[in-house]
C-alpha cells in the first residue's frame, strides 16, 4: 500500500471549496488503529499429509512442529485463531468429508498451551475443502477497519470443488473484507501450484513452496510478524463509473476498486490553482489473461480535453502493472470564468477526471467477474515551481539573437579549419 501525506492548508482549501461548489469528496479513513493484528492459521489435514517426503517426515509431523515454534514467537498483541480441514470424516462419502472443517481455535489472545495442544491431537484423515475452508476463515476473523490475514499451508489441491477456493478468495477481495490470504504449498505439484497461487494473487497474498521444516517455520514466522507489520487501515472501497459527470468525488487518500476486463472507470478530483494532482494506480492480474496488456491512467478536463497520462504495459507473466501521473493547477488550464470582483473571491477549483483503462483480456475458461483488483492512490500537494532559465526573448530578438550566434559559429570554425590546414601542410 502506497502512503500518503497532506497538508492541513490543502485539506480547508478543499472544505471550504467543497462546501461553496459541491458535494465533500470521499476520504480515506485516518482514525487511529485500535484494534490488535488477527490472523488464522488454516491447516491441511487431509490424508495426502501423512506422506513422508519432507526431511524423511511426515508432512503432518513438520506442520505440528512449526506451529508450536511459531507459537511460541507469537507477539504478545496478536489474535490468533487455527481452523483445520479434512481432519475428522474418515468415511468415503465425499459429500460429508466435502463438509470437514473446523475451528480448533478461536480468535483471540494467543493461548499457548491450548493452541499446542489442539495441534498435537491431529492426524491426517479425510478430504481437502480449501475453498470451504477459506471462506471460513474469513467468517472466524470477523470484519474490521484493518487488514486480517489467513495462512494457508496445504500439500494439495482442493478435491470438494465447488466452491473453487481460487473463486473463493476473489470472492472475498471483491467485498472489500480487507483479508489477505498467504499460501504455503507443502507439495513440489505444479496443478496445486498454480492454484495457492492464484489464491494469494487474488487478495494481495505471497505463495511460497516449502520443501524442509526450517522453510516452514520461517516462512509462517515472517507472515505472522507481517501481520503486526501491515496492521494499518485498508483502502477505503470506491466505485468508479462509465462517464466523468457522474464519477465519485475524491479526496487525497487510497481507495479500491474493482475493473472489467477492457474497461475505462471514471473518478473526479478538485484541484485548486497553486496545486498539483499526484495519482497512481495498481492492476493486479490475479487470474489467467492474453499475453500483451497494459494499463492507462489519464487526467482529462471536464469537456474530455486530456491534460496528461501515464501507461505501464507487459507481456507474460507479471504480478501487478502500475501507472503513475502529475498535474498542476494553472490559469491556462482552468475555464475561462471571470469571477465576480468582491473582498474575498472565491477561485473555484478545477475538477480532473481520471481515466482508469486497462487492455487485458481473459483466456479461455477465465472467469470475467468480478473485476481485476485496483488500486487507486490521489495526493494533491502545493505545486513546486518548474526551474528558472535564462529569458533568450521572443520574436525579432531571438531571431536575430540565433543569427548572431550562427555567424559567430561558423567564423571560428572556419579559422580553426584554415589553421589546421597550413599546420598539415607545412609539417
Amino acid at each position: 500500500m502506497i502512503n500518503f501525506r497532506r497538508s492541513t492548508a490543502v485539506l480547508l482549501g478543499l472544505l471550504a471549496t467543497t462546501a461553496l461548489t459541491g458535494p465533500v469528496p470521499a476520504r480515506a479513513g485516518e482514525e487511529p488503529v485500535t484494534e490488535p493484528p488477527r490472523v488464522e492459521l488454516v491447516l491441511d489435514v487431509s490424508g495426502s499429509m501423512r506422506a513422508a517426503d519432507i526431511d524423511g517426515r511426515s508432512r503432518i509431523s513438520v506442520a505440528q512442529q512449526a506451529f508450536n515454534e511459531v507459537v511460541d514467537a507469537l507477539p504478545e498483541e496478536t489474535q490468533l485463531g487455527i481452523r483445520v480441514l479434512g481432519a475428522t470424516y474418515r468415511g468415503k462419502d465425499k459429500k460429508v468429508g466435502c463438509q470437514d472443517t473446523q475451528q480448533i481455535v478461536p480468535v483471540g489472545p494467543v493461548d499457548r498451551a491450548r493452541a499446542k495442544d489442539a495441534v498435537a491431537t491431529l492426524r491426517p484423515t479425510g478430504f481437502t475443502p480449501v475453498g470451504l475452508a477459506l471462506r471460513s476463515a474469513a467468517q472466524d476473523l470477523g470484519s474490521g477497519s484493518t487488514t486480517r490475514r489467513i495462512v494457508l499451508i496445504t500439500d494439495g489441491e482442493d478435491t470438494c470443488a465447488p466452491p473453487d477456493p481460487c473463486e473463493v478468495a476473489r470472492e472475498l477481495a471483491a467485498q472489500g473484507t480487507s483479508l489477505v490470504v498467504d499460501t504455503l504449498g507443502l507439495a513440489p505439484d505444479e496443478k496445486v501450484r498454480r492454484q495457492l497461487l492464484c489464491i494469494a494473487s487474488a487478495t494481495g497474498g505471497t505463495y511460497t513452496a516449502a520443501q524442509s521444516a526450517e522453510e516452514l517455520t520461517g516462512r509462517i514466522k515472517q507472515l505472522v510478524e507481517r501481520a503486526a507489520d501491515t496492521h494499518t487501515r485498508a483502502p477505503t472501497v470506491v466505485g468508479g463509473t462509465s462517464a466523468c459527470d457522474s464519477a465519485p468525488l475524491l479526496a487525497p487518500g487510497v481507495y479500491a476498486d474493482r475493473e472489467a476486463f477492457s474497461e475505462h472507470r471514471y473518478y473526479r478530483v478538485p484541484v485548486r490553482p497553486g496545486q498539483e494532482l499526484r495519482a497512481s494506480v495498481s492492476m493486479a492480474l490475479d487470474r489467467p489473461v492474453n499475453r500483451d496488456y497494459g494499463v492507462l491512467l489519464r487526467a482529462t478536463a471536464a469537456d474530455g480535453r486530456e491534460l496528461v497520462r501515464g501507461a505501464d504495459a507487459g507481456s507474460g507473466r507479471a504480478d501487478v502493472l502500475s501507472a503513475g501521473l502529475r498535474w498542476s493547477a494553472t490559469s491556462d488550464d482552468e475555464d475561462d470564468t471571470v469571477a465576480e470582483q468582491s473582498a474575498a473571491p472565491v477561485v473555484e477549483p478545477t475538477t480532473v477526471c481520471l481515466v482508469v483503462s486497462n487492455s487485458f483480456a481473459p483466456r479461455p475458461g477465465t472467469a470475467a467477474t468480478p473485476g481485476m483488483p485496483v488500486e487507486l492512490t490521489i495526493d494533491v500537494v502545493a505545486a513546486a515551481p518548474g526551474p528558472d532559465g535564462p529569458d533568450l526573448g521572443r520574436g525579432w530578438v531571438l531571431l536575430a539573437l540565433l543569427t548572431v550566434a550562427g555567424l559567430l559559429t561558423g567564423l571560428i570554425a572556419g579559422l580553426l579549419t584554415r589553421w589546421w590546414v597550413a599546420t598539415w601542410r607545412e609539417n
